[in-house]
């Protein structure tokens, strides 16, 4: 891997076009490096993890809203158009990209990427399936594609911390998408540079979608990413350019959204013929819930045998990393996240209601888990209101560690009972990541897919799906169209009725 320098430069500099990080993504994304088996192999898995996603939300609201929007929007003239997840019919790619992203993001159950900042790399595929499926690309060039913008996004958030000044992490997803679409249509390193200056201009927003009272706008940001980074590559395809330098102009990004003039970020990216492999240091989730409660989760269902009557509790406290304190832990300061009434989104950004829940139920689930009654238990409240968190400098080391036997995105659990009896435990990661206790490999993933489906898609549609996707690699050109399991009818009609918008 190269590494790069990134910093603000002054307008009177002689700062080169080719030493912009902008340039450097772009010269990857337009590298014609073959893709390697064990990334093909996880690009596939990916897939068919967000497909498991999309079909335990379709009838969400946020994502039946998403839906029924992409749904008025045909496809343009001389397009194939692209499919919305569950429904038959093509669209316009930017508005299936728009739904389908939505629909994966809704219920925060897909892949994870953390180090400097947060990422979800799997935001990438709605838009980058969507446009495949426009302008008939084959199976091999959306693996390729969905290869540079995981290295991208990746990259960029192992280099560049954005929740450090509350802007939210699709900052980096809109660039990764573009840089991705630029592989999958082998696209010039000048078009794809224009590209991505575009993309991150109109996808930097602050953190507040992820404060407080968090809405479905959470699910929807980085549909929103999507959506822009498409647009912005038809513009570049069209000649139309993007303000430069992006990320280290005087009034660009660093300079007034991010760390300031005097700010150093260090980026890696793979050098010339350098294979794409940041996919495979990514993860997925086995529990639907923001992925640093991931290991508490199987951390508190490893702790109900031990501490037995939960009423015997006087306090826990989780001793976990810095961004886990102020995101999703007491250090937030957010009284939401110990509110029964709170949204979902709220509560699955509250490890300490998780924690309570995980260690009543000794398990996680996707919707009961997040249940308005379940919330409303009165000793889930008692129990929750004990649960506190505070930073341990070891864990904070541990999350930012660059080792990845060492990099831990879990706690240490110190249950304190009335009877003064102190009971400890902790869980490093998750037992689904990688290194964890329960690795998924493809089999879990199918085994994620059949059981969200269950109920929402048909079995003989289950199987043609996992078919069409685990033969990705060797699809033909016009065929990924098929990359889109239906959902049953009958599910459909009991989606939520919603007003009625602008868009008919």
């Amino acid at each position: 891997m190269d590494v790069h320098s990134v910093h603000t430069r002054r307008s009177a500099d002689d700062f080169p076009r080719d030493q912009h990080l902008a340039w450097k993504i772009a010269e990857v994304a337009s590298d014609p490096v073959a893709v390697p088996a064990d990334t093909e192999a996880m690009v596939i898995n990916r897939i068919i993890d967000n497909a498991a996603v999309s079909a335990a939300s379709a009838i969400r609201r946020p994502v039946t809203v998403a839906r029924r929007q992409a749904q008025a929007h045909a496809v343009s003239s001389g397009g194939r158009g692209a499919n919305v997840f569950g429904v038959s019919g093509g669209y316009s790619a930017e508005w299936a990209a728009w739904a389908n992203g939505v629909a994966v993001r809704e219920l925060d159950f897909h892949d994870t990427f953390l180090a400097a900042d947060y990422s979800h790399p799997g935001d990438n595929i709605p838009p980058l399936v969507a446009v495949a499926q426009q302008l008939g690309i084959g199976g091999n060039d959306l693996i390729r594609g969905l290869a540079t913008a995981y290295e991208t996004q990746i990259n960029l958030t192992r280099g560049i911390c954005l929740h450090e000044h509350k802007i939210d992490h699709v900052a980096h997803l809109g660039p990764s998408v573009a840089a991705g679409l630029g592989t999958m249509l082998k696209l010039d390193t000048e078009t794809i540079y224009q590209a991505i200056g575009q993309a991150l201009h109109l996808t930097t927003a602050t953190r507040q979608s992820r404060k407080g009272l968090i809405s479905s706008w959470k699910a929807y940001a980085p549909a929103w990413a999507g959506k822009v980074a498409i647009e912005a590559v038809d513009r570049a395809m069209r000649g139309e350019g993007a303000p430069s330098p992006i990320w280290e102009g005087e009034d660009g990004v660093i300079a007034w959204m991010l760390g300031g003039p005097e700010r150093v970020y260090e980026v890696p990216l793979p050098g010339p013929g350098e294979e794409k492999r940041a996919i495979l240091d990514s993860y997925t989730k086995e529990h639907s819930a923001e992925y640093q409660s991931q290991a508490p989760i199987d951390l508190a269902r490893r702790l109900r045998d031990r501490i037995g009557d939960l009423e015997q509790i006087a306090t826990i406290v989780l001793h976990t990393s810095h961004h886990t304190h102020v995101v999703i832990g007491t250090g937030s300061n957010d009284p939401q996240k110990f509110d029964p009434d709170a949204s979902r989104e709220t509560l699955d950004h509250s490890v300490m209601y998780i924690f309570a829940v995980a260690l009543e139920d000794g398990t996680w689930h996707h919707e009961r888990s997040y249940a308005p009654e379940r919330a409303h238990r009165p000793e889930t409240i008692e129990l929750w209101r004990k649960i506190s968190t505070v930073e341990d400098p070891e864990w904070t080391r541990r999350y930012h560690s660059a080792n990845p036997d060492e990099k831990a995105f879990g706690c240490k659990a110190v249950v304190t009972l009335k009877n003064g009896e102190v009971i400890t435990d902790e869980l490093a990661i998750a037992d689904a990541h990688p290194l964890g206790a329960r690795p998924f490999a493809r089999e879990n993933y199918i085994n994620k897919f059949t059981g969200l489906s269950d109920g929402v898609i048909e079995q003989h549609e289950q199987d043609r799906f996992l078919s069409v996707a685990q033969g990705l690699i060797g699809l033909k050109a016009g065929s990924l169209g098929a990359l889109n399991p239906l959902v049953d009818a009958v599910v459909l009609d009991k989606a939520p009725t919603t007003p009625e918008g602008i868009f008919k």
